[in-house]
C-alpha cells in the first residue's frame, strides 16, 4: 500500500528490475534490450507484442534452452497453459520471480479478506485447482496450471487449512474429480471460504451435489467413495485414510436438510460460510444470482484481474471487481480503447490513466514478455493514492469469454470452415454467439435456407463442437465439466445478414466496401439482441 503513493517511481523501479532480470536472454539482446533499464529504453526497443513474437523462443525454452527467453538467475519452474488465438495452446513461462510475485499478490488479497472477517481464521478453505503437471515439455518442464503449483508447494502447516488435498488435481475425469471434491467438502461442516476462478464452477458443483445427494450422504455415512475405482492409483492411495472413517452423525445432519427443504444445497450444509472468492467482473457477473440461490447471501470477493500471463489487480473490498493495480509485480502500459488497432496508438503509463476511461492493458513481466497485449479491456474507476483502480470489462473485440474459454474469432473461423468442408456444405455468412442459460452455450447463426438438412444437422453441430474442443483447450475443459452446453445452430430468417450489415454499417460508418462481417459476436447483450431480431419466428 505504501508503494501506491508514488505509482510512477514504483513502476520505474519494477521495470528496471524486470529488464535486468532477463536482459541477457537471446530475445532481449536481439531486440536491443540487453542494457535497457528505463521506460524510454523499452519504448525504443519493442512495440506492442503478442504471443507470436515469443513463439520461437518459447519453443526453444520448452526443449530446455531457457536462455532463449530468460536470464540466468530467472529459473523456469513450469509452463502454464492457456488457449491461443489459433489452434495452438499458449505456453506461458512461470519462473521463480514470476511465482514469487504471484504468491505475494495473493497474500495481499488474503490479508485484507481475512482481516475483514476474523472468524475465517478458525474455519477451513475449499479450493479447487488444476494440475500443474498435466504433462512435461520436451525438456522435462511441467506444463499445466499455476494454481496447482501453488497448492502443491504450500507448507504442511498451511495445507491443514484446506479441506481438499492438492492431489485431487491429478484426477483427469471431471465428473469423478468434482464428486470426490464434494464428498470431502460436504463432510466438513467447518468450511468458511470457497475459492475457484469462475463462479460457474461453484454453480455446477452445487447442482451436482443436489443431483447426487443420496449417493453423497451414503458415502459419508459409510466412510466410502463411490467413484474410488475411477481414480488414478496414486490418488486412491493418498486418499485411502480420508475415506476409512464413517461419519453417520454428519450424514444424519445432511439427511435432515433434505427432509426439511427437499434438496441438498450449500447454504444448508455450510452454515458458517463466510466468503466466496471468485471472479465477478465481465460476463462472470451473470452467474451471481444463481450462485446466491444455491449458497445463500454469502459475501463475494473478486480475485482481481488475472490471466496466465500475470496477476494484475488486488481488490480490497467485497462485491466489486475493482482492484488496485499491483505495481510491484509487473510493468504496465495502456492503449486507449478507441485507438486500439491503429498504426500508432497512444501508449500510456499507469500513472497517466484517467477516471472513467477504457483501455487495453499491456504487460512486461518476469516471464520475459515485453509490452504484451493480453486483449483485456479495463476501465479506470479511481485511484488509490496515485495508483489506478481498475475494473475488468471484457476481452477484446474478437474474443468471447463467458466461462473462461477465451474463444477467438480466428478459432471460430477455422472450426466452421473445416466442418463445412467435411460435410460438403456451403454457407454465405455465419456468426457464432454466446447464449446465456444454465449452463450457457454457443450458437451458430445461419440463415434458415443454409441450415444443414435435418439428417445431418445434429452430426454437423456435434462435429463443430468437437472441433472447437480440439482447437481451444479451455473450451474443451468447460465442455467436459458441463460448464458449457453443446453448441447448436440458430436459424435466422432469409435476408437477415443483408439487414444486419445495413444496421451495422449505419452505426459504425464507413463504406460498404470496408464492411467486414463478424464471425464472432462476443458481447452477450449484443448477441441476444441480434438473435432476437433475426431469429426465425421472431425470436
Amino acid at each position: 500500500m505504501a508503494a501506491t503513493k508514488d505509482c510512477r517511481a514504483t513502476q520505474a523501479e519494477t521495470l528496471a528490475s524486470l529488464l535486468e532480470l532477463n536482459g541477457q536472454s537471446d530475445l532481449a539482446i536481439q531486440n536491443g534490450l540487453g542494457n535497457a533499464s528505463t521506460p524510454d529504453d523499452l519504448d525504443k526497443a519493442v512495440s506492442v507484442t503478442d504471443y507470436s513474437f515469443y513463439r520461437e523462443a518459447i519453443e526453444r525454452a520448452k526443449r530446455g534452452e531457457t536462455k532463449s527467453l530468460l536470464g540466468p538467475k530467472n529459473r523456469l519452474m513450469m509452463f502454464t497453459l492457456s488457449s491461443g488465438t489459433t489452434s495452438d495452446s499458449k505456453f506461458i513461462p512461470v519462473t521463480n520471480r514470476f511465482y514469487r510475485d504471484y504468491r505475494r499478490s495473493w497474500q495481499l488479497w488474503g490479508i485484507s479478506a481475512f482481516d475483514a472477517r476474523p472468524k475465517m481464521n478458525s474455519l477451513k478453505i475449499v479450493q479447487l485447482s488444476s494440475d500443474y503437471q498435466r504433462f512435461t515439455s520436451e525438456g522435462g518442464t511441467p506444463c499445466g496450471n499455476i494454481s496447482g503449483l501453488a497448492a502443491a508447494m504450500q507448507k504442511p502447516s498451511v495445507k491443514l487449512l484446506y479441506t481438499l488435498p492438492s492431489i485431487l488435481a491429478k484426477i483427469d475425469n471431471a465428473a469423478s474429480k468434482y464428486y470426490t471434491a464434494l464428498r470431502l467438502a460436504i463432510a466438513d461442516p467447518y468450511v468458511g471460504m470457497l475459492t475457484t476462478a469462475n463462479p460457474s464452477t461453484l454453480v455446477h458443483m452445487a447442482q451436482m451435489a443436489d443431483a447426487r445427494k443420496e449417493e453423497l450422504i451414503r458415502d459419508i455415512n459409510d466412510g466410502t467413495l463411490s467413484v474410488i475405482d475411477d481414480l488414478p492409483a496414486t490418488v486412491r492411495e493418498a486418499l485411502a485414510r480420508r475415506f476409512s472413517k464413517a461419519d453417520p452423525r454428519r450424514a444424519k445432519t445432511l439427511e435432515k436438510c433434505v427432509d426439511r427443504v427437499g434438496s441438498l444445497l450449500p447454504k444448508d450444509y455450510w452454515s458458517d460460510l463466510q466468503l466466496a472468492a471468485i471472479w465477478t467482473g465481465g460476463s462472470c457477473a451473470a452467474y451471481l444470482p444463481t450462485l446466491y440461490e444455491y449458497y445463500g447471501n454469502v459475501p463475494v470477493r473478486d480475485h482481481g484481474l488475472s490471466a496466465s500471463e500475470g496477476r494484475m489487480t488486488i481488490p480490497f473490498q467485497d462485491t466489486s471487481p475493482d482492484g488496485v493495480l499491483d505495481i510491484t509485480s509487473h510493468y504496465y502500459e495502456f492503449i486507449p480503447e478507441a485507438e486500439y488497432g491503429s498504426k500508432n496508438p497512444t501508449i500510456l503509463k499507469a500513472h497517466e490513466l484517467e477516471v472513467e476511461k477504457d483501455y487495453f492493458i499491456l504487460l512486461t513481466t518476469a516471464s520475459g514478455f515485453y509490452r504484451y497485449d493480453i486483449c483485456d479491456v479495463v476501465r479506470c474507476v479511481g485511484h488509490h493514492n496515485t495508483t489506478p483502480i481498475l475494473r475488468f470489462l471484457h476481452k477484446g473485440a474478437h474474443i468471447s469469454n463467458i466461462t473462461g474459454e477465451k474463444l477467438s474469432e480466428s478459432q471460430v473461423v477455422e472450426a466452421v470452415r473445416a466442418t463445412l468442408t467435411e460435410f460438403s456444405h456451403r454457407v454465405g455468412c455465419f456468426t457464432l454467439i454466446p447464449s446465456w442459460g444454465d449452463p450457457p452455450r454457443y450458437r451458430l447463426m445461419l440463415e434458415d435456407w443454409e441450415v444443414p438438412q435435418k439428417g445431418s444437422l445434429r452430426p454437423f453441430e456435434s462435429r463443430l463442437d468437437e472441433r472447437l474442443c480440439e482447437i481451444n483447450c479451455e473450451y474443451q475443459e468447460k465442455r467436459t465439466t458441463s460448464r458449457l452446453a453443446p453448441l447448436e445452430i440458430l436459424p435466422l430468417r432469409r435476408g437477415s445478414w443483408s439487414e444486419f450489415a445495413r444496421d451495422r454499417q449505419a452505426k459504425l460508418g464507413g463504406s460498404i466496401e470496408q464492411y467486414k462481417h463478424p464471425c464472432l459476436l462476443p458481447n452477450l447483450e449484443v448477441a441476444s439482441k441480434v438473435a432476437s431480431q433475426f431469429q426465425v419466428n421472431g425470436g
